[in-house]
């Protein structure tokens, strides 16, 4: 090691590699620290269930990640990463086994929704479609690291997006709208009638008509492994099984940039009581497949997405959020499910498949909902159960146990809600800064939030870089 780092990092999930990969590539020296065996932290890919079988413990499709502002900067496919997209990118099923979709086609989309419906789908995304990379970069720079560079697009969104979900689909008279919408949002685990949730609704729906909803191949690991390997061809190192627990424990370094839970990084740093005010919200109880077979859909598109939605109506799934977020664990609750198998065979052995799903559940909750999801998977693919060979279940427990980040489960590393969706981990127009001035903060507790997107990273880089290079910044340590 060298005798004086310019950066530190503490965790190696996207989020800090990324702000280690930018703080590397502008000639800073750079270390990582990581607890675990592996780089990657909600990015990670293991053999859960059987041998051959290899499983997303946490997040499995990203289109916040092949349409990340700051990824397309980095030649991470030089270091293996390929994007894989489904033949659809969604699906959300219904119990006459139809299904509305979310299809790269704006058309096709609103085609599943019933005639009375398209033209108000068309009318509400074409706009964000025609200009998603400029308003994906703007609204990922929010509140204040860069200036927009298409205010009137981010504006026009801000009308659309700031209002509560159940707002938005006021616009649709039939039911299959509203429910794809709902199940949008419920993919960071917010009651629908919360600020700005129909911001997260468009985001994902955009994002999918503009750069797809794609899985990478072999599995989220792939991701983590390209900028680990990026980062070290440009000087940096990483180191795992070197766990925290204060800053002495890490070498001298002019700054120290934590992606971890706003929690950890207070405990390590010694800064008391700084994020008392800090929520962390509802949780996930994840389950993941090893299948003899592809599952037994019933409605057709649903067996060509690489996600699949199961609510099936915005009534249930605002019910089962609620649920969720108020302490009680939904009888009927609404999935994300995903397929990575479909598009990408390798992650399975011939003719067998990989497949997860997760239903969202009290923070903390101990119970098991294995049941439950299972009926509900069974509801809109009779027979699923006589395919599954293992299983792999992680409740809120055990998800904290292979992420410390999740805080009782909460994936989102923070609750999604209120004020909180949009200005983390409190109120300020530098939320990547720490009352330690040389101390940083860039995990997903940070805008823009939850997702495999690397954008918290890149916005804190900014941060340290601009620190680094004042006159006099000393070392930490």
């Amino acid at each position: 090691m060298t005798s004086m780092f310019d950066a530190v990092v503490v965790g190696a999930g996207p989020n800090g590699l990324t702000a280690a990969v930018e703080l590397a590539r502008r000639g800073f020296s750079v270390a990582v620290f990581e607890a675990k065996s592996t780089v990657g932290g909600g990015a990670r890919t293991e053999e859960l269930t059987l041998p051959g079988f290899r499983h997303d413990p946490c997040s499995a499709v990203h289109p916040l990640g092949i349409g990340s502002p700051v990824f397309g900067t980095m030649p991470l496919d030089r270091y293996g990463l390929e994007w894989l997209h489904p033949e659809l990118p969604m699906a959300h099923p219904w119990d006459d086994g139809t299904a509305a979709v979310l299809a790269r086609s704006v058309s096709e989309t609103a085609a599943s929704f019933g005639p009375r419906d398209a033209g108000a789908y068309r009318r509400l995304v074409t706009p964000y479609v025609h200009r998603f990379d400029s308003l994906v970069r703007d609204f990922m720079q929010l509140p204040s690291t860069a200036l927009p560079r298409d205010p009137v697009t981010l504006a026009r969104f801000g009308i659309d997006g700031l209002p509560p979900s159940t707002w938005l689909t006021r616009r649709f008279r039939d039911p299959k709208a509203p429910a794809l919408l709902a199940g949008l949002v419920g993919h960071v685990i917010a009651p629908l009638d919360g600020f700005a949730t129909s911001a997260v609704g468009l985001v994902f729906a955009a994002a999918a008509h503009a750069v797809g909803w794609p899985l990478p191949r072999g599995g989220s690991q792939s991701i983590s492994d390209a900028l680990a390997a990026y980062l070290k061809d440009l000087g940096g190192a990483v180191h795992t099984d070197f766990e925290v627990k204060r800053l002495d424990d890490l070498p001298p370094a002019r700054a120290y940039v934590f992606d971890t839970s706003p929690t950890a990084l207070a405990r390590i740093a010694g800064l008391g009581a700084s994020y008392d005010g800090y929520r962390y919200g509802a949780a996930a109880f994840k389950i993941d497949y090893a299948l003899s077979g592809p599952v037994p859909w019933t409605a057709e598109a649903a067996r060509r997405a690489g996600t699949v939605q199961v609510g099936p109506t915005a009534g249930e799934i605002g019910t089962a959020l609620r649920q969720a977020s108020s302490g009680t664990a939904p009888d009927t609750p609404f999935l994300i499910t995903a397929q990575p198998s479909l598009v990408d065979p390798g992650r399975a052995p011939d003719g067998k498949h990989v497949f997860w799903a997760y239903g969202h559940v009290p923070h903390g909750w101990r119970g098991d909902l294995t049941d439950a999801i299972e009926r509900q998977i069974e509801r809109f693919a009779p027979g699923f159960r006589d395919l599954i060979l293992a299983r792999a279940t992680a409740g809120p427990p055990e998800l904290a146990e292979r992420n410390a980040n999740y805080i009782g489960g909460d994936i989102a590393c923070g609750a999604a809600r209120g004020l909180q969706l949009l200005l983390r981990p409190k109120l300020s127009l530098f939320p990547y800064s720490t009352p330690h001035p040389a101390v940083f903060l860039c995990s997903s507790a940070t805008p823009p939030g939850p997702g495999v997107h690397g954008m918290s990273g890149h916005n804190a880089a900014k941060a340290v870089w601009r620190r680094l290079r004042t006159p006099g910044a000393a070392a930490a340590a």
